[in-house]
């Protein structure tokens, strides 16, 4: 017997609806191939824009400044976009932001130098709370909690009660 449809060297024999669940499966592969040929320009320039902070004074990531009108954003994109097109690597884009708008760019500290210290002192600080904490917990649980017995005797509790009540009688 005959093949009915040959597709690049795939055989498919058979009902209408086999063969066009083949040409289907086909079409969906190829379109999600062509899907995806675009994407890592488009990659990379979110990843290095949320890296950089827009210099307008609005504390925000560069691609997420909402100014209308911003000059800054809009020019640090488009500085993003032609050093993408020149084929830059992601850390020589980031260094002539650094460059030509100082640190002060850059969403997160670098990871050399003193700029460890910003990474680092958060952890150092939780742990040093943690570790007071447990010290107070510890000495105030070696001391001991006060029993009823001891604070107040009963005969005595029953006279501050009816002290209380006398004296707010109006």
């Amino acid at each position: 017997m005959k093949p009915r449809f040959t597709f690049q060297g795939f055989k498919c024999r058979g009902a209408p609806a086999a063969r066009t669940a083949g040409r289907l499966l086909a079409l969906v592969v190829i379109v999600a191939v062509a899907m995806g040929a675009g994407d890592d320009a488009r990659a990379r320039f979110d990843k290095l824009g949320h890296k950089m902070m827009c210099r307008c004074g609005c504390n925000q990531v560069l691609l997420e400044c909402n100014h209308v009108g911003c000059t800054y954003s809009d020019t640090m994109r488009g500085e993003l976009i032609a050093g993408l097109e020149r084929g830059d690597s992601d850390d020589l884009v980031l260094q002539s932001f650094v460059q030509k708008y100082g640190t002060t760019v850059l969403a997160a500290p670098t990871t050399t130098g003193f700029n460890r210290v910003a990474w680092i002192m958060p952890f150092a600080a939780l742990s040093a709370g943690i570790l007071l904490v447990v010290a107070v917990v510890r000495t105030w649980k070696s001391r001991g909690l006060a029993t009823a017995d001891d604070a107040v005797s009963r005969a005595e509790l029953d006279d501050y009660r009816r002290r209380a009540r006398e004296e707010t009688e109006i």
